[in-house]
């Protein structure tokens, strides 16, 4: 019993330092991403929420590396955010689909819970102010003039 309570008290400070870590990479993910949406104030954003195991998302890759190369002189500028709960399978996925935006990792959740997400992928569009004015649910490779116009339209503010 003695050594059991020497092992706890020697693991407990461990477990808390594990949670504490925890916690600041779900704080850095929100205010990375409250950071990078303010660094790229005066610009359209297209942020995109995708997961390793989102089907759709693999045909989403590819247009947004276009969008982003098409219209970052305009003014786009597209972020990504992963819900994976291991980074190694997002990093799997991006190593497959290379992505040439900005990916933020948010592994308990926390961004996709304050969007509200009701499938993946997700997207929001903010204009140039920093509000979000479009969002999409789902990614449909039919749809990929509308969301081209979209941004278009925006970035001509």
């Amino acid at each position: 019993m003695r050594n059991m309570l020497a092992v706890l008290v020697m693991i407990s400070p461990l477990l808390f330092a594990s949670k504490s870590l925890q916690a600041e990479t779900v704080v850095d993910s929100i205010s990375e991403l409250k950071t990078m949406v303010a660094e790229n104030k005066g610009k359209v954003i297209y942020l995109d929420f995708w997961a390793s195991w989102c089907i759709p998302c693999k045909k989403s890759f590819p247009w947004m590396n276009e969008m982003q190369n098409k219209y970052q002189q305009q003014g786009l500028t597209v972020i990504s955010v992963n819900v994976d709960v291991k980074q190694a399978m997002a990093e799997a996925f991006i190593a497959e689909h290379p992505a040439n935006f900005s990916v933020i990792y948010d592994p308990d959740g926390r961004l996709a819970k304050k969007f509200e997400l009701k499938g993946m992928p997700s997207s929001f569009i903010y204009d140039r102010s920093g509000k979000i004015v479009k969002a999409h649910t789902g990614f449909f490779v039919n749809k990929q003039a509308q969301y081209e116009a979209e941004l278009v339209e925006l970035l001509k503010q």
